[in-house]
């Protein structure tokens, strides 16, 4: 699949360039109506949790609500088309996530294309995953893990949380790169992978990390490494799978999206405000007990930060051979 990364990034770098002037005058008064940050995923999750955040800070700031609009179905893609046909003058936004991202590369056909038909307005935050043994695995560190799966080749499972997720495909670029076979056992959502994870029906998985955490503490499951480039306050003794296999990273991230062509003092006025929020204490705590950690940057940055997502994902689906579900 080729990737129009420079035009994306071009798009994005021009959501902070010179106005023009009936540009201004749209920005100077915006918003004067309720906006909506359209959530393709359930009330309650990470995701719609960290929109709730963000549009709490947003109707303070900007003195009109910010409503959270729930639209889940179809791997997210239900939400993102809502947000892509719909006007683009900045009253209707997209809590953006990786999945996104993975979908422009899991899926050949779709009735828009997220790469030119969302602007990058902000990033907000993102979500490390862990990798998880049961405690029955004899081993304690991702070395003795990968020199296992060697000596048992095809024999160990590694769960997720359904094919085409980030858990999946982290899991596949860590065989990948680790040069070694596991059997993927896919599950409709993290609890029930959780569930015969606990229970010994599964071996390994990588998984959220406020899904786990608890039980990674209580013992009942062993983590062996996050995936984020460096380690985590939540768990300073877990290393880094970086530290294993260098380059390796398969954090999930969150962000504002709005329609092509909103117009960019718009953008520029949202993607200030948000980054103000990033920086406020309160903010920071609500993120860390999350187990996220603040994403703040530029349009531009976001941009960049997608179009090499999609980069990555491309290649290990393709790889993998991975195709959606189907249903």
């Amino acid at each position: 699949m080729k990737i129009p990364r420079r035009r994306f990034l071009q798009l994005a770098g021009g959501a902070v360039s010179a106005p023009a002037f009936p540009q201004l005058a749209l920005a100077l008064d915006y918003p004067v109506r309720p906006v909506h940050i359209v959530v393709g995923f359930p009330a309650g999750g990470v995701t719609d949790l960290g929109a709730r955040i963000l549009g709490e800070w947003l109707s303070a700031r900007l003195n009109q609500p910010f409503v959270i609009e729930n639209k889940p179905g179809a791997s997210t893609q239900i939400a993102a088309e809502a947000v892509v046909r719909a006007s683009a003058d900045g009253y209707t936004l997209l809590m953006a996530s990786s999945t996104n991202a993975i979908n422009v590369a899991l899926y050949g056909k779709r009735n828009y294309d997220f790469i030119h038909d969302i602007a990058p307005v902000a990033s907000v935050m993102h979500f490390p995953l862990v990798l998880v043994v049961h405690p029955s695995v004899p081993v304690k560190t991702v070395p003795e893990l990968i020199s296992y799966a060697k000596a048992n080749s095809g024999q160990i499972n590694l769960a997720s949380f359904g094919t085409g997720t980030g858990s999946h495909l982290a899991g596949e670029l860590f065989k990948m790169m680790a040069g070694i076979k596991m059997v993927h056992v896919p599950y409709r959502g993290s609890a029930p992978m959780l569930v015969d994870l606990l229970g010994g029906q599964v071996q390994a998985a990588f998984d959220n990390l406020p899904s786990s955490i608890e039980y990674i503490r209580a013992g009942k499951l062993r983590a062996l490494a996050v995936t984020t480039a460096t380690r985590l306050d939540a768990l300073p003794d877990v290393p880094a799978l970086s530290e294993t296999l260098p380059g390796y990273a398969a954090s999930a991230w969150i962000g504002i999206g709005a329609p092509a062509n909103t117009p960019t003092d718009i953008i520029a006025t949202l993607n200030k405000e948000i980054n103000a929020g990033l920086l406020d204490p309160q903010i920071k705590a609500k993120v860390a007990n999350l187990s996220a950690v603040v994403l703040a940057g530029s349009p531009a940055d976001f941009g960049k930060l997608i179009a090499d997502d999609v980069a990555k994902w491309t290649n290990v689906i393709q790889t993998a051979d991975i195709k959606p579900e189907q249903g």
